[in-house]
């Protein structure tokens, strides 16, 4: 065997049966565990084990909070009926592929994959996180998708294949595999890449066939329209911005470089399953328990909600919040991503303000939780205030900054012009 071929471990399960992967970190490749997995009788199964070595490193810590450190075993599970993604733990789920990931594995290797080949199968280069998964050789298991990550000079290529593909037309294998390995594990249903630009890894987003606004000029302002109002939110800019179909990039927070920074999502932190819900409130436990600096954390987040409120995101589920590792077993809240206005006449969130409360988009219901988050009621009121101001006076500018004009600005305006975003004006 060829050293390229060692480089790559080309695999796919066409039945039930035990698989194993060794379980690393990083670009060093620490050895972390093993997991175990089986799939029999439409039930899969996973086993996670730490290292020894990794439990007595120094340099050891839990990947993630439900996975305590220590050599007891973890085990996860679904059965028939269940979500089959439960089968692995939450931040081995974080490590796959979403839905756009997971419907070009099925097109690149057909149905029937077990949620240990969507692991392992998915392009190691640009997986979400830290966390790689070897042979018993410290060999990358990775799959046919395996290839040079794409650079700025393919986004136009990327996109013919990814607007294809979305239609269900004729897409080489060559162009599948290219597509499959750049859209690696980031998640959502819409069509998307990684690129590289130097050395750093971007999420190139590209226009969605149904789409009846230009979403992708709309979520770049918004992430720069949040900066403008002091929000952590990652660099954003549109490429091929003069056509109808301008992509978007957005610069991953996990890389810095070549370097990979563990992730979990709020989902994993909060210990959710299947399509469980959580509120801001819970988050804020989450902070006070394992953030590094939990009273910027507490106040970013809260800032968020405020945020979210104005500008009428309604897509803020579990899976759109997340923490990377800062070192000493603790977790920083990661920067703000997928926020897109909804120009929608009931503004429902996916995450509720406070535990037990109904998921109203309500800046009253903010207020009353700020206590929760460190805040008190003055200097929230002022907060919100200020904030209301700034992106009732910048968005539309910021929004035509960024080629959204006309009839699109006027159908976006109810995002911006409403009830709550007066409320807030007026504290």
């Amino acid at each position: 065997m060829s050293s390229s071929d060692q480089s790559r471990i080309l695999r796919k399960r066409s039945g039930p049966g035990p698989q194993q992967a060794e379980v690393h970190l990083g670009s060093s490749l620490l050895h972390v565990g093993k997991l175990r997995f089986s799939f029999e009788r439409n039930r899969q199964h996973s086993e996670f084990s730490y290292a020894r070595d990794w439990v007595e490193d120094e340099r050891g810590f839990a990947i993630a909070p439900d996975l305590s450190l220590g050599l007891a075993p973890f085990f996860a599970s679904s059965g028939r009926g269940g979500d089959q993604r439960d089968s692995l733990p939450g931040v081995l789920q974080d490590a796959a592929p979403d839905a756009w990931g997971r419907m070009l594995m099925e097109r690149l290797y057909g149905s029937g994959l077990s949620e240990f080949d969507m692991l392992t199968l998915t392009d190691d280069t640009t997986r979400q996180g830290a966390l790689r998964f070897c042979d018993g050789e410290r060999r990358i298991i990775t799959g046919e998708a395996a290839a040079p990550v794409p650079r700025l000079i393919d986004l136009e290529e990327l996109q013919a294949i990814a607007a294809s593909i979305e239609r269900g037309g004729d897409v080489s294998n060559a162009a599948l595999r290219q597509m499959a390995g750049a859209g690696g594990s980031i998640g959502g249903a819409r069509p998307k890449a990684n690129v590289l630009d130097g050395n750093q890894l971007w999420i190139a987003k590209f226009s969605s066939a149904g789409d009846a606004s230009p979403v992708e000029r709309i979520e770049v302002a918004t992430l720069k329209l949040a900066r403008a109002a002091g929000l952590n939110a990652p660099d954003a800019r549109l490429m091929l911005e003069r056509t109808a179909q301008p992509v978007a990039l957005i610069r991953r927070f996990d890389r810095q470089g070549v370097a990979r920074i563990p992730y979990i999502s709020a989902r994993t932190a909060l210990e959710r399953h299947g399509a469980e819900q959580g509120a801001y409130t819970d988050l804020a436990q989450f902070i006070r328990q394992h953030s590094d600096n939990p009273l910027a954390d507490l106040r970013e987040l809260w800032l968020r909600i405020i945020f979210t409120i104005l500008v009428s995101n309604t897509d803020d589920h579990l899976k759109n919040h997340g923490f990377v590792y800062a070192g000493e077993g603790q977790w920083s809240l990661s920067q703000l991503f997928d926020v897109n206005p909804q120009p929608e006449r009931h503004r429902l969130l996916k995450t509720a303000i406070i535990e037990g409360e109904p998921f109203a988009a309500s800046l009253e219901l903010a207020l009353e939780a700020a206590m929760f988050f460190g805040l008190a009621t003055d200097e929230a009121r002022d907060l919100a205030r200020a904030m209301a101001r700034q992106v009732k006076d910048s968005w539309k500018d910021m929004m035509r900054d960024h080629g959204v004009t006309g009839a699109e600005l006027q159908s976006l305006k109810p995002a911006f012009d409403h009830g709550e975003m007066e409320r807030a004006l007026g504290l």
